[in-house]
């Protein structure tokens, strides 16, 4: 998927959804039951305790191949060797906490979407800069909705989405003050810590619906 119609298909659903998994096995059943729920982007952490997150990468891009809503990404990449593995794997997208110029550099020359994590507007500039389209807010919670509305204030033709704290009783508080789009954790996968995948896609389809209710 070429890096525009990745952007395009972002805004379009304004959400995605951020897998940390014990094992690949456990990764797969929460993916699986996150696009149950109807979410299509689906961020792999490179947090994975037992096995590679990178061939959990590639496992996903093969499987959901036929599925064209379906967009894989990489998240917590802190490097940019890390970031080409995962580009090499099939992701579509890379995600990072924090602002790495080399990982920016490296998915440019891939042409895939780079959104490093801020918290600063020096840090938003810097992003903008080097040519990022889309600036996460992380952590969230550290800072809440307002901090979209303030980034945007001296920074208009940014784009921001928020990580971190954002759930189902305040996504519609982030979409309203400007955020390009959400991503949401831990909130939404708690299930598959008692390996309730049920309540995964449960939650999955709330989130949806409350984002869709918001930007109407």
């Amino acid at each position: 998927m070429k890096k525009e119609q990745v952007l395009a298909r972002l805004k379009e659903d304004c959400l995605v959804a951020v897998v940390r998994a014990k094992n690949l096995e456990q990764g797969e059943k929460v993916i699986d039951a996150i696009v149950a729920g109807g979410i299509n982007f689906i961020e792999i952490c490179m947090t994975v305790d037992e096995g590679s997150p990178i061939d959990l990468i590639a496992k996903m891009v093969e499987k959901y191949r036929g599925n064209d809503k379906i967009v894989i990404g990489a998240g917590t990449v802190l490097d940019p060797e890390t970031a080409r593995m995962a580009i090499i794997a099939g992701a579509n997208y890379v995600v990072s906490p924090g602002l790495n110029i080399d990982t920016i550099k490296m998915c440019n020359r891939y042409r895939v979407p780079m959104l490093p994590g801020v918290l600063t507007p020096s840090e938003a500039i810097t992003a903008m800069e080097y040519g990022c389209d889309v600036i996460k807010v992380f952590p969230g919670n550290l800072v809440g909705p307002a901090a979209i509305s303030s980034f945007k204030g001296p920074l208009p033709q940014g784009e921001f989405m928020p990580s971190g704290g954002v759930d189902v009783d305040n996504v519609d508080k982030w979409i309203k003050a400007g955020a390009y789009a959400v991503g949401t954790g831990s909130s939404l996968t708690k299930g598959a810590k008692t390996g309730d995948f049920e309540a995964v896609t449960a939650k999955a389809k709330e989130f949806v619906e409350a984002v869709a209710a918001a930007r109407k």
